[in-house]
């Protein structure tokens, strides 16, 4: 049985030059290393969790079938005006310029302990901006997993003390 890691594709000099891109799109397109995945990532949140929250666009991916594999509901987190109903709110910052994800008001319930999901940890301002949703609700973020951490851009230090797993770590 092949590695994770061997799923993953480097792509040099995207999205721009200089940036070396963690493409996981082999180990989506191949079923036991998306079944291995989906599994790993459902063990931290087995029997711990009400929800799973993922994060637009490759946390769709992994959070919902994390979430059909924990039979727990899945909310989703996503840009601003991607939601048709009344959201929560949170700016964020990006490496130039700022950004706003939202979260449907009444997807998590007070006291609800959430996981969050999402492909790769960089700087963590995508994760720190869901927790900030998720707390608003009055929900508990219990932990954040995600397939790959780039662990040099030390993201994790941006997520106000919610422990922070990854299968793969660079």
């Amino acid at each position: 049985m092949k590695p994770l890691k061997d799923f993953v594709r480097d792509v040099l000099d995207f999205p721009r030059k200089g940036i070396v891109f963690k493409d996981l799109t082999p180990l989506l397109s191949d079923g036991e290393a998306f079944r291995r995945t989906v599994a790993e990532l459902a063990r931290l949140g087995d029997g711990a969790v009400d929800k799973v929250a993922a994060v637009e666009a490759r946390g769709f991916l992994f959070g919902a079938a994390v979430a059909a594999a924990l039979g727990i509901g899945v909310v989703p987190i996503r840009k601003k005006g991607k939601l048709p109903f009344f959201c929560h709110s949170v700016s964020y910052d990006l490496e130039y310029g700022k950004d706003v994800l939202e979260m449907h008001s009444d997807a998590l319930l007070p006291g609800q302990r959430v996981l969050i999901v999402d492909d790769v940890l960089a700087t963590g301002g995508t994760c720190g901006a869901a927790i900030q949703l998720i707390r608003k609700t009055g929900a508990v973020p219990v932990e954040a997993a995600f397939v790959i951490e780039l662990g040099f851009l030390k993201g994790r230090d941006k997520l106000d003390g919610v422990p922070v797993r990854a299968l793969l770590n660079y």
